[in-house]
């Protein structure tokens, strides 16, 4: 089978990594609370931050919070690694902004994720993420951003979304946890 999986905070805590992040350098201590009732992607607005101040923050940052110690969520490496020993098909489709892609590879793969050359698509806005994931004409897709889910939501593929804050309102199948994938793919 085919997999194709979004990467920032459907196989990594990438979010609230960031979260952290901020809290140190605006030195605050906004608790964790806060973070789980956000209903938007960003977090900026946690931290008192406007859009521009956020998305300025969020781009000086960005090296720091792509390439340290941002955790995968718990059983995504060893999931994906499974998947791959049975021989299925994975591909990562993100939006990250493409001069990071060879950095994203390479964090991704000493993180422990399996990557194979031509299964990885990076920088590209949501209507050509659709487009691709289209193309490649998957068996399963997981993301967690409501924009790009809702719009694949009918096609023949079979969607999930990972469950975050911002897409709890959102009527499609979700996972919650990695360790669910076996369940999901025996049905």
């Amino acid at each position: 089978m085919k997999f194709g999986f979004d990467i920032d905070d459907t196989l990594i805590n990438l979010r609230e990594h960031a979260f952290h992040i901020y809290n140190r350098r605006l030195n605050k201590n906004v608790g964790l609370d806060v973070y789980h009732a956000l209903n938007t992607v960003e977090i900026h607005e946690a931290f008192g931050l406007s859009a521009a101040e956020g998305k300025k923050m969020w781009n000086s940052l960005l090296h720091e919070i792509y390439y340290t110690s941002c955790p995968p969520l718990t059983n995504a490496v060893e999931t994906l690694q499974e998947l791959d020993k049975q021989g299925h098909e994975i591909y990562y489709i993100t939006a990250r902004p493409k001069e990071h892609e060879e950095g994203t590879r390479k964090w991704m793969t000493q993180q422990g994720f399996p990557m194979q050359e031509g299964r990885f698509f990076c920088g590209m806005k949501d209507e050509e993420k659709i487009q691709i994931i289209r193309s490649l004409k998957l068996d399963y897709y997981f993301d967690d951003k409501p924009a790009v889910l809702e719009t694949l939501s009918s096609e023949k593929l079979k969607v999930y979304v990972m469950n975050q804050s911002y897409n709890l309102h959102m009527k499609i199948p979700r996972i919650t946890s990695w360790s669910e994938l076996k369940d999901i793919i025996t049905k």
